[in-house]
């Protein structure tokens, strides 16, 4: 049974149909990637998925179960976790009072919230900063915050929306890095992402969607050479590069 199974899921807004139809399946332990141009229908999957939107159609099952028309609350508490492009945390709240956020979704005392944080916060190098407030930290930094509270929800599955963006190189191969070990720790991970190197890299499979549609989908390489692919989101200087 996968993980996560999506069947011809639409939703549109007004006369926009933002995605279309749309059918993946995720297994337990796999990386996947999603990709496409701005606007093509990526962060509306991941919306439905979470429950930030009800669709207008189609099924999302995860663990077999139905979460159509969950809260985002409830879709966290069933084990989906997210990590968002744009971070936002809580300016004033330190690094390990964030991550003890994401932690209260699954115990109740604040000691235990603390142990669970810390060892997040451990994991992701971030516990020399633990007492640091949010707002001082660099972007990098506040990304593996973003990361970090996500973890602490303890998701069986991770979605993450374009946690490259505005990162260096030294900084973008010490991301690839932590999402190989937090896949080593069992979860399972969707990912959004415009850093094709990152994408091609870290994924098992790849899904191309375009005007919300999905095009293609399969191993990084077969996905690469696939024509429609090129023509509609990577262009022909990309496959150059490659060869």
């Amino acid at each position: 049974m996968a993980l996560l199974e999506i069947k011809n899921l639409t939703k549109s807004f007004g006369g926009l149909r933002a995605v279309i139809e749309f059918d993946l399946t995720i297994d337990k332990g796999e990386i996947v990637g999603l990709i496409g141009p701005n606007g093509a229908g990526k962060s509306t999957v991941f919306n439905l998925i979470t429950g930030v939107y009800p669709p207008d159609s189609g099924h999302i099952l995860f663990n077999g179960e139905s979460i159509i028309n969950r809260k985002p609350y409830e879709t966290c508490l069933k084990g989906i976790g997210r990590a968002f492009q744009v971070v936002k945390p809580f300016p004033d709240m330190t690094v390990l009072e964030n991550t003890m956020v994401g932690a209260f979704s699954k115990v109740e005392k604040a000691g235990d919230a603390q142990i669970k944080a810390m060892e997040i916060l451990d994991f992701v190098k971030l516990a020399p900063k633990r007492n640091l407030l949010a707002k001082n930290l660099t972007i990098a930094d506040k990304k593996r915050l973003e990361l970090a509270r996500a973890m602490a929800t303890d998701p069986s599955l991770l979605l993450l929306d374009e946690v490259m963006a505005g990162l260096n190189p030294k900084e973008t191969e010490d991301t690839i890095a932590l999402i190989r070990e937090i896949r080593e720790r069992g979860m399972t991970l969707f990912i959004i992402e415009h850093v094709m190197r990152v994408i091609m890299t870290l994924s098992d499979r790849v899904a191309i969607i375009h005007h919300g549609s999905k095009i293609a989908e399969g191993a990084p390489k077969e996905v690469a050479q696939d024509e429609r692919v090129i023509k509609a989101y990577l262009g022909e200087a990309y496959v150059f590069a490659r060869n």
